[in-house]
């Protein structure tokens, strides 16, 4: 790590330890988002990392946004994902909205003061996402020419707190051609929320499914032009993946201090458990895949800094990473035993909260289509 790096990790840790981690058992059970923390991130420079300063951001790198995600992942896996998916709508905004959606929307969303949420997915197109049903009619409206929006989007992290949503819906034809993006405003007549849902892990953060019933949206809304939301949505996926892969591998970084730490500790047979090899060896492998990871997602977020669009080595970040996390985070329960499976130790919360890791931002096993697909066209150029 360079030295903003290391300033950047020096500064969350201290943050995460005396802010959050002493919450998270609670607030875990309690399914409880705390806005003033989040906020609070927000005063500190982590909530606009990598956009312009004149849209209030920090203009730092994706490294740096990494380490930093890499960092509160180790105490919240809820918190950071937060900031990973809002960055991921700021981003977006920035690559390609207009000057006038960049100051309307960014400032708030850099500050921290709002959260931005993305909406692609819905009950019948999650992998398949070009097949969504979701709906944008364009009409002559009360003031002014617009969209109005008609389905149901499902799964939508942070649906319900966040203000500020890039929704994807089809102006055209089937396929991907026919799919554009809008900005759409929490409070906007017609936009609802259905159900909070129940899940196995990130309960701090919520997901919900969000409607929309004759809900109209001002054509100054739209980002580029109709047919360009498909084009969009997987630009935002790409760099996803890097994020979330950086917030996988400090879940995995976590379990395993956690993990050594009670190996060396624990006595059995008149010895720390860490000296029996079959511990050692679980350990050695959890210490080396998560090291892998790391370097895996630093390289394709190092590429990205760089102006280099690499779909299959973001696939592949993600693939490895949230791997890792899942394999690691269950060693974890594993040497921790039977208290490793209670909330006595952080280490149950971890498994729960990284195997959602495997589905979003596009399933492991999309990932590996996507890697195959990448090495297919490079073999037959």
């Amino acid at each position: 790590m360079n030295e903003i790096q290391t300033e950047l990790k020096n500064q969350l840790e201290k943050y995460r330890l005396q802010k959050i981690e002493p919450f998270m058992e609670e607030d875990d059970h309690n399914e409880n988002f705390r806005m003033d923390i989040f906020r609070e991130l927000g005063s500190l420079g982590f909530c606009g990392m990598t956009l312009p300063a004149q849209y209030g951001g920090s203009e730092l790198s994706y490294q740096d946004l990494c380490v930093a995600l890499n960092e509160i992942a180790k105490s919240s896996v809820s918190y950071s994902v937060t900031i990973s998916v809002s960055a991921m709508v700021q981003n977006i905004i920035n690559e390609f909205g207009n000057e006038e959606q960049k100051q309307k929307y960014l400032p708030e969303l850099t500050s921290g003061q709002e959260i931005g949420a993305f909406c692609l997915s819905e009950s019948g197109s999650g992998s398949d996402a070009a097949s969504l049903k979701t709906t944008a009619k364009k009409v002559d409206g009360p003031t002014g020419p617009g969209y109005v929006l008609n389905g149901a989007k499902m799964w939508i992290t942070s649906g319900g707190i966040a203000k500020t949503y890039i929704v994807m819906a089809r102006t055209g034809a089937e396929g991907s051609k026919g799919v554009s993006a809008f900005i759409v405003e929490d409070g906007t007549e017609g936009l609802s929320f259905g159900k909070k849902e129940k899940k196995m892990g990130w309960k701090v953060s919520p997901t919900r499914e969000v409607l929309f019933q004759n809900c109209f949206v001002p054509e100054a809304n739209l980002l580029q032009s109709e047919g360009d939301g498909f084009k969009i949505a997987m630009a935002g996926l790409d760099r996803g993946r890097i994020t979330i892969g950086s917030i996988a591998c400090g879940l995995a970084e976590r379990a395993l201090d956690e993990a050594t730490k009670y190996a060396l500790d624990r006595q059995q047979f008149k010895q720390p458990i860490f000296d029996f090899q079959g511990l050692q060896f679980m350990l050695a492998d959890m210490a080396t895949e998560t090291e892998a990871s790391k370097l895996l997602v630093d390289r394709a977020a190092y590429l990205y800094d760089n102006g280099v669009s690499d779909q299959k080595l973001a696939s592949m970040a993600k693939l490895k990473s949230t791997d890792t996390a899942m394999k690691v985070t269950t060693d974890a329960v594993q040497i921790l035993g039977g208290v490793g499976y209670t909330s006595e130790y952080p280490v149950e919360r971890m498994m729960r909260d990284a195997k959602v890791l495997q589905i979003v931002e596009g399933t492991n096993q999309i990932q590996r289509v996507v890697i195959a697909r990448s090495l297919k066209k490079a073999y037959q150029k």
